[in-house]
């Protein structure tokens, strides 16, 4: 039983070693380019910014949209109200001083007479605390 000889060829025997060197060799560099998730994600970084750029961008773009600030304050005001409360933020503060910019631009948009100075002021300290965070976003 245990006397008796192989019946496999010699050069079967001889491969094996190699056959299995080669397959670890292909895993091993497989698990490599899966296991880096740092670099994946800082690649991703590098093409689309960080998470806070990403939504200083979508802030931006949003008020770059709509009528005229200078020629239509009031039709602009109202154009930017609904777009930015439907803004997916994730930065608290980023996000408070948003729906801060939307509730002013709506007080600005629906005030009359000396209410309308008052609301103007906040919309432009709104639009600075904005731009504080972004540098720009609010950019007439």
């Amino acid at each position: 039983m245990g006397c008796l000889p192989s019946r496999r060829s010699p050069a079967l025997l001889l491969a094996a070693p190699a056959v299995t060197l080669a397959l670890a060799a292909a895993v091993a560099g497989s698990l490599a380019a899966y296991g880096s998730s740092s670099a994946a994600a800082t690649s991703l970084t590098a093409l689309y910014g960080t998470a806070m750029q990403r939504q200083c961008t979508a802030v931006a773009d949003v008020l770059s949209d709509g009528p005229d600030p200078a020629a239509d304050p009031v039709g602009y005001a109202q154009a930017q109200i609904l777009p930015l409360r439907q803004l997916t933020i994730t930065d608290h503060k980023l996000a408070r001083v948003v729906t801060e910019l939307a509730s002013a631009y709506q007080a600005y948009a629906t005030s009359t007479g000396a209410a309308s100075t008052s609301a103007a002021l906040q919309a432009a300290r709104a639009e600075a605390a904005v731009n504080a965070i972004c540098p720009g976003a609010a950019s007439r």
